[in-house]
């Protein structure tokens, strides 16, 4: 469908990618990843002919249609929502849009025909129902579908956007950071939206569990070249590591005996009677070829939040806070108590006011009723979602920034916590207003480390920050002896982070104490996530042999207690079987784990035996997990009956 050959793109000196060959198939859906900075964005207006490469070409069909998301891309304000959505199937809107002039008696009759078959063949009817389904399942109430874009927020029309790109049934689908300003329920609609789409796709994402539930291979931007992988990103991140580790692994080898030889040859090259030999490994040595392993384009910046003194216990009280902007009620009645060393997340919908409730906490703004009130000894740090809220000086560099946080330290030391940052050189000297998302956010949580704040509050954190860095930011996070208290939409990070949930819900705050899987957990459904699904599911499965017993104990006839003893006979033997059956399926896997791993293997295996490969072992997971769950089951029964 979509293909390029020897593909390469530079700027003056700096290479972004080379030497790229690829095929991008139907049904496929390809998480493109890597460092920011490193050419995704670029790779892809490549793909959409936004812009041009430096050498070799793309190949899409010429019938085919292609539906691109692009972060630089405005609508007009003064146009309907609901027109501007159903604008995204241009052909049957231009269609549409005649049919009604002719009917108007505006033009040429005798096109109605050929109008009618260009409906008729692009389902031209549904355009207004299917526009109202995308945008309701991306959050966008029908009450506000004939109203102009101009009455949204920027990322409500940011959603408009991905609407739009979304309904003309493109054949391509190039994706943007889509989910950038979509709360967790439009990200769920979008995952299944994607993983229903027929066509092939192409999607930069910094959110690693939406990538993990939609991308089906990842195209990594890394090391001058962009290398295609099976399975999603999780699986990608082990194959990457363990491809590298081997080839580090054999140049090690070689070198080695270089070097063996090498000292051969240096301790008999004059020798009378070894000089013969010490030639002939010096010529052994000249036809080992050792391979140069290019850097990766991939660095971690290095958090590090150590409070300057603890808190006291109650960190933070808020009683029942409540706010409104006129008529739309964002939050109401919001009262809990958070103690010193907890993770709270605070998530829900768009629009409910999560981000509010942070700045009532921070004073930046004023509840309509209730208290906020910081406990003894309470220091917070501030990460604003809108990073000009903190960084208010366009003109100021880096180091002017960092150095107000800690003006009394010398300047090796605020060059060392802007290194650890990843700001160094000249990049220190850069004025913040030119600075990109990512940098800036970089720059503000420096700042949080030289202050040495015991709360962070964190609104959006992972905004901007590629997967490199949020990984970081998690590690450092765990590691904090301090409060947190954040709002994010990224089920990833909230999943790593958060012991206590606080949801936020148009009936009011759902406050739960506990890690986010417990929550779904709790929740027995899935409206936040797809976890929760499996979860019941197990759940159902494990409870229901349980009242199957129940029942069978309170009949009491002789029928029923003799089905009972012949199940007690039966069922050791059926839990030794399910047991055997597990073990063999977890060798299998581990087998062909362990293909993977023998050097050379992607090189020299035919790629029809490794799609084979592959297929099996996506098919053993399920089976491994329905074999544990029957065997807790039975082991639960068999405890029951003794």
């Amino acid at each position: 469908m979509l293909g390029t050959s020897n593909l390469g793109k530079s700027y003056g000196a700096r290479t972004l990618f080379e030497g790229v060959s690829l095929k991008l198939n139907p049904g496929s859906r390809y998480g493109l990843v890597g460092a920011n900075g490193s050419g995704k964005t670029t790779f892809l207006n490549v793909l959409s002919g936004h812009d041009t490469a430096t050498e070799g070409n793309v190949s899409l069909p010429k019938e085919a249609r292609l539906g691109v998301l692009r972060q630089d891309r405005f609508l007009d304000d003064a146009e309907i929502i609901l027109d501007l959505t159903m604008m995204g199937d241009r052909a049957v809107w231009d269609a549409l849009t005649e049919q009604a002039q002719i009917l108007e008696g505006k033009g040429d009759p005798t096109h109605l025909v050929a109008i009618e078959d260009v409906l008729r063949a692009h389902d031209g009817y549904t355009l207004e129902s299917r526009a109202t389904w995308i945008l309701e399942g991306l959050g966008i109430p029908f009450a506000t579908h004939r109203q102009p874009l101009g009455t949204l927020s920027g990322g409500f029309k940011l959603r408009v956007l991905l609407a739009q790109v979304l309904i003309g049934g493109p054949d391509v689908l190039l994706l943007d950071e889509p989910t950038n300003h979509l709360d967790i329920l439009s990200i769920r609609w979008l995952e299944k939206f994607l993983a229903a789409y027929k066509g092939c796709a192409v999607v930069i994402s910094h959110d690693q569990r939406f990538l993990d539930n939609v991308a089906t291979h990842v195209l990594d931007v890394d090391y001058g070249t962009i290398t295609v992988y099976t399975g999603n990103y999780a699986a990608f991140v082990i194959e990457k590591a363990a491809i590298r580790a081997r080839k580090e692994s054999e140049i090690a080898q070689k070198e080695a005996e270089i070097a063996h030889k090498q000292s051969y040859v240096d301790r008999f090259r004059y020798s009378a009677t070894k000089a013969r030999q010490a030639q002939s490994r010096l010529k052994q040595i000249e036809k080992i070829e050792v391979e140069e392993l290019a850097d990766s384009t991939r660095r971690s910046p290095r958090f590090l939040f150590e409070p300057e003194r603890p808190s006291g216990r109650e960190v933070l009280t808020l009683e029942g806070v409540s706010k409104a902007y006129g008529d739309k009620q964002v939050l109401r009645d919001v009262s809990l108590t958070v103690r010193r060393g907890e993770k709270l997340a605070v998530i829900g919908p768009n629009g409910l006011g999560k981000s509010t409730l942070l700045k009532i906490v921070m004073g930046k703004l004023d509840a309509d009723r209730g208290e906020s009130r910081w406990g003894h000894e309470a220091r917070a740090g501030y990460f604003a979602q809108d990073h000009r809220e903190i960084l208010t000086d366009a003109a100021e560099t880096p180091l002017d920034f960092m150095w107000a946080a800690c003006p009394k330290e010398a300047t090796a030391f605020v060059r060392g916590q802007l290194g650890r940052v990843l700001f160094s050189g000249a990049d220190v000297e850069k004025k913040i207003g030119s600075l990109s998302g990512g940098e800036a956010a970089r720059l503000v949580f420096g700042r949080l480390m030289a202050e040495k704040p015991n709360v962070l509050v964190l609104d959006e954190p992972t905004n901007h920050l590629d997967l490199e860095a949020i990984g970081a930011l998690v590690t450092a996070l765990k590691a904090y002896e301090g409060t947190v208290l954040f709002v994010s939409h990224d089920r990833w990070f909230v999943s790593e982070l958060a012991t206590r949930i606080l949801e936020v819900t148009p009936d009011g705050p759902r406050d739960f104490p506990g890690t986010y899987n417990e929550y779904l957990a709790r929740c027995g459904d899935d409206h936040l996530d797809a976890d929760a699904v499996v979860l019941k599911e197990k759940k159902a499965k494990r409870v229901e042999p349980a009242t199957t017993r129940v029942e069978a104990a309170t009949g009491g006839s002789w029928d029923e207690q003799k089905r009972k003893r012949n199940r007690a006979k039966d069922l050791p033997a059926r839990r030794d079987k399910v047991l055997a059956d597990m073990e063999v399926c977890e060798a299998r896997k581990k087998a062909i784990h362990d293909r993977y791993c023998v050097p050379g293997f992607y090189e020299t295996t035919p790629k029809a035996e490794i799609t084979a490969l592959e297929a099996e072992e996506a098919a053993l997971g399920p089976k491994i997990d329905a074999l544990m769950t029957e065997w807790e089951a039975l082991e639960s029964e068999i405890a029951a009956m003794g």
